[in-house]
């Protein structure tokens, strides 16, 4: 299959988005014993509601959240929550109240159990059963990666709908940084900021790596994924990747795009990402924000 129109399919926009949670978030322990690392605050906010929020914004109806056995907590983040809603309502404090009210308020939240951590593709494959036949193409939030500004899933769902297929975020890298990441194989397509993939590399070394376009945690992906997740065979640890799916269906002829974003990124996936992006959001808070400002001056300058 070489034609693009092949897998050109209608879309009315992208439904629903999966979210993959079951990890342990080891390098967060010993909290995450007990906290799910999804539901660590970015200030006052967990990440994961910050990634449902960019999901919302962009149309999304829906998300499946594929979780592990013991991650109740971040499925109860996203249910109304009576008693604590009335008690706030009754002592006045409408803020909080709205606050406590906005992850049920965002979109339809449903559950996917991946009882074993089998790679991504292996989470994503996961919520198969949760979609039906309107999902022509469904979007995945990593929801260790925060991407700013956000309105990023909007613009790779336009571009599906330009060249069809699926559709992955990049990040322009210095190529000293590449080893960390799966690189793309690209061309260009006369669409700035959109490049064709050919082939993608998982973590080169800098001198091996294709391009400078490294893979970011944000996908549109044509139904067709879920086919290519049943026919590819595991790797390293027994897992399927994502990644092996998505080159089966390159070389199969399935058009696959990256949009170039020149925002910001936030790893929340480990205790230094996650200060990083604790310290940029509240620096932008009007509460928080100029306090902090003045302390981290003092506090840079006293070294």
């Amino acid at each position: 299959m070489s034609s693009t129109s092949t897998f050109r399919t209608e879309s009315r926009g992208i439904r629903t988005a999966i979210v993959p949670a079951a990890g342990l978030g080891t390098r967060f322990l010993p909290t995450t014993k007990t906290v799910p690392k999804e539901l660590l605050p970015v200030i006052d906010t967990p990440g994961i509601e910050l990634v449902a929020a960019e999901a919302a914004e962009a149309g999304v109806q829906r998300l499946v959240i594929v979780t592990s056995p013991g991650k109740e907590a971040v499925i109860e983040h996203f249910r109304p929550q009576p008693e604590l809603e009335d008690t706030l309502q009754r002592r006045g404090k409408t803020a909080l109240l709205e606050k406590v009210r906005r992850a049920p308020g965002l979109l339809d939240v449903e559950v996917a159990i991946q009882e074993d951590a089998l790679g991504l593709g292996h989470a994503v494959g996961c919520a198969e059963p949760n979609l039906d036949g309107s999902d022509a193409a469904v979007a995945v939030l990593l929801p260790d990666d925060l991407i700013l500004p956000t309105g990023i899933l909007s613009r790779m769902a336009a571009v599906r709908e330009q060249f069809g297929g699926s559709v992955l975020l990049a990040f322009d890298l210095p190529r000293e940084e590449l080893s960390a990441y799966g690189v793309f194989d690209v061309e260009p397509t006369g669409e700035e900021g959109v490049l064709r993939v050919r082939g993608m590399v998982e973590k080169p070394k800098p001198e091996d790596a294709p391009s400078t376009y490294a893979a970011a945690g944000r996908y549109v992906l044509d139904r067709a994924v879920f086919d290519a997740l049943h026919r590819i065979e595991p790797g390293a640890g027994g897992e399927l990747q994502l990644t092996d799916a998505i080159a089966l269906l390159i070389e199969e002829g399935h058009p696959v795009h990256v949009v170039v974003h020149h925002g910001k990124r936030h790893d929340l996936g480990n205790p230094g990402g996650f200060l990083r992006a604790a310290v940029d959001f509240a620096l932008e808070h009007p509460e928080y924000g100029p306090g902090l400002r003045d302390w981290l001056r003092d506090r840079v300058a006293g070294e």
